[in-house]
């Protein structure tokens, strides 16, 4: 007598769908910014500093060994004096700097 009949209310339509993936859009968004762009550009950059190394550039590779490209190899390898005498062939991507750029003969 004094209980009414409680009824389920309908889904306000589409809205409430958008509304609960829009945190996770944002999420990814920031991630992206934050994130994976600057990542991306890095190794963009760092690509590009190991493809333009050469002959008499002073390096470090990422063992910490600083020396002069001596020899710069077609399959992906430098050869990388350390010492006097002293030659180390060593995978071109693993070179993290150039020291000392040398400029090209005219």
């Amino acid at each position: 007598m004094f209980v009414t009949p409680a009824y389920a209310q309908s889904v306000g339509g589409s809205l409430a769908g958008i509304g609960q993936f829009l945190p996770l859009v944002l999420i990814f968004a920031i991630m992206y910014f934050l994130l994976i762009r600057p990542q991306q550009k890095k190794a963009k950059e760092h690509k590009a500093m190991v493809a333009a190394v050469r002959r008499g550039d002073q390096v470090v590779t990422q063992g910490g060994l600083i020396g002069k490209i001596v020899k710069v190899k077609d399959d992906n390898e430098v050869e990388v004096e350390i010492a006097t005498g002293v030659k180390v062939r060593v995978v071109q991507s693993t070179i993290v700097a150039v020291i000392n750029k040398t400029e090209p003969t005219a």
